[in-house]
């Protein structure tokens, strides 16, 4: 099956509305997260300060094994830190909680559950009744462009569909934040292009907060408000580049010579060592000054 299904909805209005700001401050302050005990023990990040603002769409790229999904666990509260805050909205991170969303690469759906009860699931757990939750669940199903296969298992579905499901499970609960694992890592490119249309098409509707872990530059710069570069591990922020890019954002953007000058200048950065990097002085647009 393909995933390519047409990004039009027929959501009916009065039954999903723009989700209300209702916080989605992201910070962290001095975080280091170690792993492992005793004498194996090591840092995967570290000195690590965040501060991502209510609606923003935030981009983690790194290389592999930089801490970026490691850096995503603390935020989600699965990770401890070894030093330092992580907090939502001014209050300590310190568990699981489902104003958390969570997105990963390998979908997460339960195989014996149908399309409709795996996005109604968490609606379920609130206690939300059956009719209510179900009718909620049919609005975010069309909203990811799956109107007509809520009755469809997960094995029925292609990789791209099973992640458009994902997104719905993740938002129907309205979290204050969407953390998202290289969600569109094991897609093939055709498909992985429209379900970064179809995420920023959702996004500009609910307005949640978003990290997102990639190692994609064009992803990245596709998608983001802004991008934090990571070093090799440990894994530290080497830049934070603003992206003022104008939305709704169009495929044709890859091929404008600002994108090409910041996808040159990340580059730069990812295959830089990082202790004797000088960073250039960032324009508005978040294109490097002197790059050609």
């Amino acid at each position: 099956m393909t995933g390519a299904i047409p990004l039009e909805t027929r959501v009916p209005p009065s039954r999903i509305a723009p989700t209300a700001s209702s916080g989605g401050h992201v910070a962290m302050e001095g975080g280091v997260i170690r792993l492992g005990r005793g004498a194996a023990a090591f840092d995967v990040v570290e000195n690590i300060d965040l501060d991502i603002a209510p609606e923003q769409f935030v981009c983690l790229l790194g290389p592999s094994g930089c801490g970026k999904s490691t850096l995503l666990g603390a935020v989600a509260g699965h990770l401890t830190l070894h030093r330092g805050r992580v907090s939502l909205d001014g209050a300590a991170i310190t568990g699981p909680h489902p104003d958390r969303g969570i997105v990963f690469q390998q979908h997460t759906l339960f195989p014996w559950c149908s399309v409709i009860d795996n996005v109604a699931f968490g609606l379920k757990m609130k206690g939300v009744p059956k009719r209510a939750r179900l009718d909620r669940a049919r609005d975010f199903i069309a909203e990811v462009g799956l109107a007509g296969f809520e009755d469809r298992y997960p094995a029925e579905l292609s990789g791209g569909m099973q992640q458009r499901v994902e997104i719905a499970r993740a938002l129907i609960t309205r979290p204050r934040v969407l953390l998202m694992d290289e969600p569109f890592g094991a897609l093939d490119a055709q498909t992985r292009m429209t379900m970064q249309e179809l995420l920023l098409k959702v996004w500009s509707q609910h307005r949640t907060t978003i990290v997102f872990v990639t190692h994609d530059i064009d992803e990245a710069i596709f998608l983001a408000d802004r991008i934090l570069v990571m070093t090799p591990r440990p894994g530290r922020i080497l830049d934070d580049l603003t992206i003022d890019f104008a939305r709704p954002r169009q495929r044709e953007l890859i091929a404008d010579e600002r994108f090409t000058k910041l996808r040159h200048h990340c580059l730069t950065l990812l295959h830089s060592d990082r202790n004797s990097l000088p960073l250039p002085r960032l324009t508005p647009i978040g294109v490097p000054t002197g790059i050609v």
